[in-house]
């Protein structure tokens, strides 16, 4: 069995300048052979993950050729989204299949939700350690 990957959190500054720890895991995504290094919000709050626009984009993704519509709620639902599927590598775990809302807009982070990150992996949050921990779930 794998040993989990512990993470610190990381001060990230919001629209109005504010800045606040949050916990944001570093991993490669890829899309048709095309990979880049990126930073994700892990949000146990949201119901799917979501992939800005333009790392779409940088990764390779057409978005004409995206033709499942997904409809986001709360704070995005203004936003158009698409599905897509990408292949994501967290630290030295095997590679996993994650599913995105693609937005249509780059006022977002990198967000890993419910739907389907916390399917592939546990984590634990240690908010008074300014921690968290990942692992895969070993369940697939």
């Amino acid at each position: 069995m794998a040993e989990p990957l512990y993470f610190s959190y990381l001060s990230v500054s919001d629209t109005a300048g504010k800045s606040a720890l949050r916990p944001m895991l570093p991993l490669v995504l890829s899309y048709r052979g095309q990979a880049r290094e990126a930073v994700a919000l892990v949000d146990s709050g949201a119901d799917v993950n979501v992939l800005p626009y333009l790392l779409g984009v940088d990764l390779g993704a057409e978005w004409s050729e995206q033709s499942t519509v997904v409809a986001l709620s709360g704070n995005l639902a203004n936003y158009e989204a698409r599905g897509i599927i990408l292949t994501a590598v967290v630290g030295e775990f095997p590679p996993v299949q994650l599913v995105f809302a693609w937005a249509k807009t780059d006022r977002i982070p990198l967000i890993l939700g419910q739907n389907n990150f916390f399917q592939e992996f546990d984590v634990g949050f240690f908010r008074s350690q300014n921690a968290f921990q990942i692992m895969p779930n070993g369940g697939g």
